[in-house]
């Protein structure tokens, strides 16, 4: 008989929803375990707790419960009980419910990831998730390429330089000169200049008491930064 441990949510909307209460999600926890002979070890909740994190303290203890081998498998009413993003399911199925390693068993989507069939749905789920992981990532690399093509600036400001919020044709917030940031910049060329590490610049900048962009304390690698771009 195979040892399954119950995870079950609610949302604070959800609580007094029919059919989504806990109580109900336990009992169909329950009959599902009567029916396909598993071994019910317990249930964990979370009440009140929304699926957009899986940093949710009854699931770690679920999960918790498979990695110490009190259970050789995971139970859920349906999948968006468990999350609600195909990411976060992605990402479950990478370090939980892979090939060879603990299953994933869902009642009111049919999956149990113990047979083909159960498999199968997961797969498309998970490939599901791959993709919009790679689609996002290839519209994200093409909006910073057109940008850039347009010559927008990418990236945080540079010392000497402040967005105002005024816009250019573009809606792009318009890039201008800050002039006592561009006297530290021209502080900095100058100490290089006469044969300064990166270190003696930080301490000097630091002892006449100019702010770094940040308004932190000056260090070599900062300074180095400031160097680069200003070459």
């Amino acid at each position: 008989m195979r040892r399954v441990v119950g995870y079950i949510r609610v949302s604070s909307e959800g609580q007094a929803t029919e059919g989504v209460s806990l109580d109900a999600q336990r009992t169909k926890l329950a009959a599902y375990c009567v029916a396909m002979d598993l071994e019910l070890v317990g249930i964990e909740a979370d009440e009140g707790v929304s699926a957009k994190t899986l940093r949710r303290p009854g699931l770690q203890r679920a999960l918790a419960a498979l990695e110490g081998g009190a259970a050789e498998g995971l139970l859920v009413t349906k999948l968006d009980r468990l999350t609600r993003s195909v990411r976060d399911l992605g990402d479950l199925v990478d370090r939980y419910f892979g090939a060879d390693r603990w299953s994933l068993l869902s009642v009111g989507d049919s999956i149990d990831t113990k047979t083909a069939a159960g498999r199968l749905v997961l797969n498309v789920l998970t490939s599901v998730a791959q993709w919009e992981r790679e689609a996002t990532g290839e519209r994200t690399r093409d909006a910073l390429a057109e940008v850039k093509r347009q010559g927008g600036k990418l990236g945080a400001d540079a010392l000497g330089w402040r967005r105002v919020e005024e816009t250019d044709a573009a809606g792009r917030q318009v890039i201008v000169r800050a002039d006592d940031e561009a006297e530290t910049v021209a502080r900095i060329v100058a100490l290089r200049g006469e044969g300064l590490t990166l270190r003696a610049i930080a301490a000097s900048l630091t002892s006449e008491g100019r702010p770094t962009k940040r308004g932190g304390r000056w260090a070599a690698e900062t300074v180095a930064k400031v160097l680069e771009r200003a070459a």
